[in-house]
């Protein structure tokens, strides 16, 4: 690792972690550094600049200092090495030895053949006693990877938390500054935390009341409550479609997998729950068994906001670095945010574009005759005098089957569509959405580059591959669904995308809600705008 001036502390300190207790005993500035919040937090966006600053040292003084410490440990190293200790011993590292890793598999194991939790919890409590959530993270997967389907070990993740209980409680929830994507998260996590409060003191109301009518306020306030609660789906979306796709980009799939099913279980006991509140029954002993299961639900949702700050959150901060923060704050703002207003003091680093001239390939730059057929500037300045609009910028044009488009023309043609569009290649990977004004099914940047495999729900995934199987194989060009969402009706359908020699080029997903159209009889053949 190069050392300079610009280099992270929090690299620096990942890849060398014995220079925690070096850098303590340096200077009584660098004592805070054992604070593993300070490390998750501060540390990751200090440079040695900065540290030999705090320090009251050089910065060539202190990367001396730091070089001679790493020299005099591999030193050390190569004779411990001779003498059989590990170098993840010496490196302190808290990764679980593969030995540690099939012991902890074999407690889900346990729990899945009905073993008692508080037997397995004294068993194997010396075992997990240094337990962090990254090594969690890594035994889900790697159960996930060894058979055991994602809907099973999701019916254990609760069993999982329980026997990790003790070493999870010691670790504090990750701290970030005001507009750091899991500071957002987190303050959601509090208002929820707040209106969950609210409806636990309504639920104690309820089962006092005995007039009809009371109780039924006491119901209708309830579903108003809920309406709010809805806003958790924001919440979760933030997560399915920013925060996981680079989770699994950096190799931990088996985690995201799990929580995603999660979700998708408060979504349908929400759901069900608001179905039952419409029904109206007041009575004190449908009211009973309402306010009963209210509070399950709300226990379920409690459970996942300790998964996320003990385990997600912290692990996420492990494994993410601060180029794909700043891809997840980036994205945010496509989804919105449940009851609150993000912070302003952190903002992410500055990427680079990604743009790149204009090359040949179809490209053809407006106002060239060859390319345009006469229609250049100049025609665009005449067109722009009759209509009154100002006149479009020079822009390339792109050489399609039919015509010509500008980039800027095709992506308002597609967003200006009465449906929404998703692209997934031959490789099945999402390559584009249309980010339409309405979107029926909400995305974000975070799903391009994504398997389209990981985009949808566990429970739903063996369909998608059935049909992207099928598309490949040349057994079928079309699969539609419809469904009704909210009062609307939404007709979903995948085309097989082939080029003219009948090659399988990916596959087209058009999601359009046809409620009004559904309701239209007779003709209209005038225009009615007045």
């Amino acid at each position: 690792m190069e050392l300079n001036d610009r280099t992270s502390l929090y690299q620096l300190l990942k890849q060398y972690p014995f220079l925690l207790d070096f850098l303590a005993n340096l200077s009584p500035a660098y004592k805070n550094l054992k604070n593993p919040i300070l490390r998750r937090t501060v540390a990751r966006v200090a440079r040695l600049k900065e540290v030999a600053a705090e320090g009251g040292l050089t910065v060539e003084e202190l990367i001396s200092r730091i070089k001679k410490e790493i020299e005099a440990r591999d030193s050390r190293e190569e004779q411990k090495t001779a003498s059989g200790t590990t170098k993840a011993e010496l490196n302190g590292s808290r990764h679980f030895s593969q030995e540690k890793l099939d012991r902890l598999k074999e407690i889900i194991r346990d729990l899945h053949r009905g073993r008692q939790v508080d037997e397995l919890k004294r068993q194997f409590a010396d075992l997990v006693k240094d337990v962090g959530p990254e090594e969690i993270a890594r035994l889900e997967q790697q159960v996930i990877e060894e058979g055991i389907p994602e809907e099973e070990v999701k019916k254990l993740c609760d069993l999982h938390v329980k026997i990790f209980e003790e070493a999870l409680e010691v670790q504090s929830s990750p701290e970030m500054p005001p507009g750091h994507p899991l500071h957002t998260l987190m303050a959601e996590n509090r208002a929820l935390e707040k209106l969950m409060a609210e409806i636990r003191l309504l639920l104690e109301r309820i089962p006092r009341e005995t007039a009809e009518a009371e109780i039924e306020s006491n119901l209708e306030e309830l579903d108003k409550r809920l309406k709010g609660l809805a806003e958790i789906e924001k919440h979760y979306l933030k997560k399915e479609n920013q925060l996981f796709p680079l989770l699994e980009a950096r190799g931990v799939s088996g985690p995201t997998k799990v929580m995603w099913a999660l979700h998708d279980d408060i979504r349908k006991e929400l759901k069900d729950l608001r179905r039952e509140l419409g029904l109206k029954s007041a009575g004190a002993e449908a009211a009973g068994r309402l306010t009963a299961r209210t509070g399950q639900v709300l226990q379920i949702i409690q459970d996942m906001i300790y998964k996320e700050e003990k385990i997600l959150f912290p692990m996420s901060l492990e494994v993410l670095r601060e180029e794909d923060w700043g891809r997840v704050k980036r994205g945010e703002e496509e989804i919105g945010y449940a009851w609150i207003k993000p912070g302003t003091g952190w903002r992410p680093a500055a990427e680079p574009s990604g743009e790149t001239a204009a090359g040949s390939g179809g490209y053809a730059a407006y106002g060239r005759p060859e390319a345009t057929g006469g229609a250049g500037p100049e025609s665009a300045r005449a067109a722009a005098d009759v209509s009154g609009l100002q006149p479009r910028r020079v822009q390339t044009l792109l050489d399609l089957r039919t015509g010509r488009l500008s980039a800027e023309q095709v992506d308002l043609m597609l967003t200006h569509l009465p449906v929404d569009i998703s692209l997934v290649d031959e490789n099945d990977t999402v390559i584009y959405y249309s980010d339409t004004a309405d979107r029926i099914f909400p995305r974000s940047p975070g799903v391009i580059g994504r398997k389209v495999q990981n985009c949808h729900p566990p429970k739903s995934v063996h369909i998608v591959n059935r049909i992207l199987e099928a598309f490949k194989k040349g057994e079928k060009d079309v699969a539609e669904f419809w469904i009704e969402r909210q009062g609307r009706f939404i007709h979903i359908r995948y085309f097989a995308v082939r080029d003219d020699d009948g090659r399988y080029c990916g596959c087209l997903e058009v999601s359009q809600d046809v409620t009004a159209i559904r309701k239209l009889q007779g003709q209209k053949r005038l225009l009615d705008w007045e």
